[in-house]
């Protein structure tokens, strides 16, 4: 198993997981893809600035200008005077869209589930079960996971 450092704050609404071999600003950019995908960040939500994201998540602030830009470019955040750089009003993305945003995860449960013995039915039941637990919290779900306390990281 590789090495990774997660990062969640009170300040930055969305996990980041580093992993060594991919570049920083591509795993921010997918990070902050995913939570507005998934509605962590929804329409009008302030998205953290980027000496915010630099200090936070302990990257060049180069790099953290970088993904606010990218992120501007592509529709998913925008700014607005006096407030700030927030979550732009969401694009009909496909299902195809949303769904390739798990594969990864996805494959890595498949994998998992398989070397423990646990078959389909039962992997199945597991994912609904923790659906389900996750749906009832709301908008509160979107920070479950999330390495513990303030500038938390977590090493694996």
């Amino acid at each position: 198993m590789c090495c990774t450092i997660c990062y969640s704050t009170d300040v930055i609404p969305f996990r980041v997981s580093f992993q060594a071999g991919v570049p920083l600003f591509e795993q921010v950019v997918y990070a902050s893809k995913k939570a507005i995908v998934a509605g962590q960040l929804r329409a009008g939500d302030p998205f953290p600035s980027v000496r915010t994201l630099s200090r936070e998540l302990k990257i060049n602030p180069n790099t953290a200008h970088k993904v606010v830009g990218h992120l501007i470019s592509e529709g998913l955040l925008e700014t607005r005077p006096g407030i700030g750089t927030v979550v732009a009003m969401p694009t009909n993305s496909s299902r195809e869209e949303r769904t390739q945003l798990l594969g990864q995860e996805i494959e890595g449960l498949v994998v998992e589930a398989k070397r423990l013995g646990i078959g389909l039915d039962e992997a199945l039941q597991a994912f609904s079960a923790h659906w389900n637990r996750l749906s009832a919290g709301g908008r509160g779900d979107a920070k479950v996971g999330r390495a513990g306390g303030k500038g938390g990281q977590e090493q694996r």
